[in-house]
């Protein structure tokens, strides 16, 4: 019951993220548009599916990564590495890095949802104010930027902690 919940705490995130954006570059058509992969004709069905539900759909699947690619501001080669004979993404294959590093930022962002801001209520939030996705850090950058505060808060105005180094204040 608890990786069901995972997957679908995965799934609903990355739809949050993805559908919008896709409602943005896609001109309405009549009907669903079949599963597509780079224009070129169906997708065919996912394979080698470790966080993701092995039954997942293409549509679906593609949704979800083109929310990741959109929140992370990268193409597929990013992730997947691209076939030297048929120049198209081999979905499968693990070859790169990142695609496990992708893997491994799924299951944190269910992690800090399901186990911290599951407990966290804020009466006034709408529902992709109260969880993590991709989106939260990365902010269309592979990598994060740094998150930098404005000045007026660099050394904890608030009494917050000083920075790591820094002196302790006089009491």
């Amino acid at each position: 019951m608890q990786k069901k919940l995972f997957f679908t705490g995965i799934f609903s995130a990355a739809l949050v993220l993805s559908v919008p954006s896709l409602r943005a570059q896609t001109p309405p058509q009549a009907g669903p548009p079949p599963a597509m992969h780079d224009h070129h004709g169906p997708m065919p069905k996912p394979t080698n599916l470790q966080v993701l539900p092995k039954d997942i759909s293409p549509d679906d699947l593609m949704k979800i990564m083109h929310g990741f690619a959109g929140s992370l501001g990268v193409k597929c080669s990013f992730c997947h590495v691209i076939d030297m004979q048929t120049h198209h993404p081999n979905f499968a294959s693990d070859a790169k890095p990142e695609k496990q590093i992708a893997r491994t930022m799924m299951r944190m962002t269910h992690e800090i949802n399901e186990t911290y801001l599951a407990k966290v209520t804020v009466p006034d939030a709408k529902p992709d104010q109260t969880h993590v996705s991709c989106g939260t850090c990365h902010r269309g950058q592979a990598i994060p930027a740094a998150f930098v505060p404005p000045p007026e808060h660099e050394h904890g105005m608030h009494g917050g902690i000083p920075p790591a180094g820094a002196p302790p204040k006089p009491e």
